[in-house]
Order: structure tokens, then sequence, then C-alpha cells
């Protein structure tokens, strides 16, 4: 066995070195701690500040350069927060996913559409499973009225975060823009199961009346901003013809106010929910399996008045019945919870 004998100089020398780098990584740390909760109060030249003096003590810290970036961005300095997110990517860690997203809302924010895309689709390529990514992605297709694409964007964001309540939202934004009217209520319905009370889902309302009023987006030209595909067609001129028919239906049953309303929502619901029995498994895509079905239970269910009140939680009269009926939104949100919901 041979031995390594080293002075004693040196060795207390490296022991020494030791002490000074951990210490060093942990004051830069503490350093780059105090800069995000200074972000998060808003005073953002204080944070930048910190990451400054974070960086110093130590160069090779990513953390201080991400929140560095993101500093600068909410401090409308985004561009200058780039190279510090090119050194963050190039490392290749956990942050590089969340990198390429901040980079994309910077080159998003300045306008320059394509650099955003190629920064979000980079990230999806780094990590496929980071949720944001899509949504952002999604969301500079819509702004563009590249609603396809956004749709797209929107399905994926939600199959990764089912919960997300703004990916909801916008797959129902993206459907209404294309005339997929039975998708983008069924979206709206979605996005109102997790954001019933907000000024978010008051507009969601108001969208899900405009649908069943027969309202239609216009493209710029004045055109019907028609874009289904081939496969989508033949099924949703179905869907959008039913909803005519159901509010035909209803007001011939002379039925009002919310009772019309809850008969509109049950009607469409198995409207699609039959529709999509006939389909195979095959044939079903994300529209089918996650919404129709879906919905085609509540329909079934003896919750289904407890739902459509709480679509309509924005009018003074939902409002009450809610706050005097806590037992049926307590059993609404019960089927909620034990309800599956497929891909």
């Amino acid at each position: 066995m041979i031995f390594f004998k080293y002075p004693t100089t040196l060795i207390l020398l490296m022991l020494c070195c030791h002490n000074i780098f951990g210490q060093n990584n942990e004051d830069a740390h503490a350093l780059v701690k105090e800069g995000v909760q200074l972000n998060d109060e808003g005073k953002y030249a204080e944070a930048i500040a910190k990451y400054n003096e974070a960086l110093k003590i130590d160069p090779g810290s990513l953390y201080a350069d991400f929140e560095m970036a993101y500093s600068l961005f909410a401090s409308n300095k985004g561009d200058d927060g780039i190279p510090y997110l090119q050194k963050v990517i190039a490392a290749g860690t956990s942050l590089t996913p969340g990198a390429y997203d901040l980079l994309g809302s910077i080159y998003d924010r300045d306008n320059q559409k394509d650099k955003a895309i190629e920064a979000y689709s980079a990230g999806i390529k780094a990590n496929p499973a980071y949720q944001r990514l899509y949504y952002n992605l999604g969301l500079v297709y819509f702004r563009y009225k590249e609603y396809a694409e956004a749709e797209k964007n929107a399905i994926e964001a939600i199959k990764l975060d089912p919960k997300h309540a703004s990916s909801q939202r916008m797959y129902a934004l993206v459907c209404f823009h294309q005339n997929k009217r039975v998708p983008a209520l069924l979206g709206f319905c979605s996005f109102i199961l997790l954001e019933p009370n907000t000024a978010r889902s008051v507009e969601a309302y108001n969208n899900i009346q405009h649908i069943l009023q027969g309202g239609v987006l216009k493209s710029d030209n004045g055109n019907t901003t028609i874009q289904f595909s081939p496969n989508d067609s033949k099924d949703m001129g179905t869907l959008n013809m039913g909803i005519s028919l159901t509010v035909v239906s209803g007001q011939s049953k002379k039925l009002i106010g919310q009772t019309l309303f809850e008969y509109e929502l049950k009607s469409i619901f198995e409207l699609a929910g039959q529709l999509s029995e006939k389909k195979t498994e095959a044939e079903k895509d994300f529209f089918w399996k996650y919404y129709a079905d879906y919905f085609y239970k509540l329909a079934q269910s003896p919750d289904m008045t407890a739902f459509a009140r709480l679509v309509s939680a924005g009018t003074p009269e939902s409002a009450q019945w809610i706050k005097d009926n806590s037992t049926e939104i307590n059993n609404l949100s019960e089927w909620v919870k034990s309800t599956e919901r497929g891909f």
C-alpha cells in the first residue's frame, strides 16, 4: 500500500480554501435569497444589486444568473437579462427549461415572434414535461392569430397540468376564434370549475352566453374565422347546429332565465357525449375524451343544477342560490373529485 504524504502547511491551506469556498457559496446563496424577497416586493433595483453582490462572490452561481434575468425582465430591462440566461442554458441544469421560458417571454414582450417561438420550442425539446413552455408558446400563437397551433399547445399544457386554469381558458378562447363553439363552451365550463369566483370567470360566463346566442367571432376583414381541419368539419358543423337547435327547443318549451340556461348546458353536454359514444377509441381525440365524455357524465349526474349555478355565479340570483345551497355545491365538488377524466 502506498501512502501519499503532504506537508502540513499544504494540508492546512487546502482545508482553509475549502472552508472559504464553502462560506462564499453560502454567502452568495443568502444574497440571492434576499434578492428574491426584494423582487417579490417589487424592489427590482435592490434585488439586482443583491444578485450582483452574489455573483462577485460566486461567479458560477446559475441561481443568481437566473434570478438576475428575472428581475431585469420584471423591471422592463429584459434584453439585459439575455446574457445571464444564455449562461444558464449553456450549463444544461434543471434551470435550463425555466431559462428558455424566460428567454421566450423576453422576446415575446419585444414582439420578436420567431425568436420567442424558437426559445419556447428549444425549451420543450430540453424538457418536454415543462408545462409552462407549452402554455406560453400557445399564447404567442394566439396573439398572432395562429389559432390551430395555439390549440395544440393549449392541449399539451392541459395534459401536463389539468388544474392550470389559464390553459383551460386559452383552449376555450382559441376554439372560440375558430368557431368551434361546443369545444369553446366546454372549455369555458372547465375553466370555471377551476376558477369560479373571479373577473375571468364572469367573462367566461359572458362568452358562454355569447356562444348560446349564436355569436360568431369575425376576422379583421369581416369574415367568420372558421379554421376547421378536414377531420373536424363534419363534427363541428353538427355540434354548432346542435347549439342553435337546443336554444330553439328551450324557447319552445317557454323556459326562461336559469332554467333555460341549465337546459341548454345539459342538452349540449348530452349531444357532445352521444356523438362521442358513436366513435371508437381510436377515433377520439383530446376534445372527445377530455371534454365531451366528461361533461356527458355530468349531464347524467344529479349535480347538473349546481353546476349551472356555479357557471353563472356572477349573477346575483345564482350567487344567492349558491349561498343557500351549500350541500348541493359540496356534492358537485365531490363529484368533480371522484370522476375520472381521460385524455
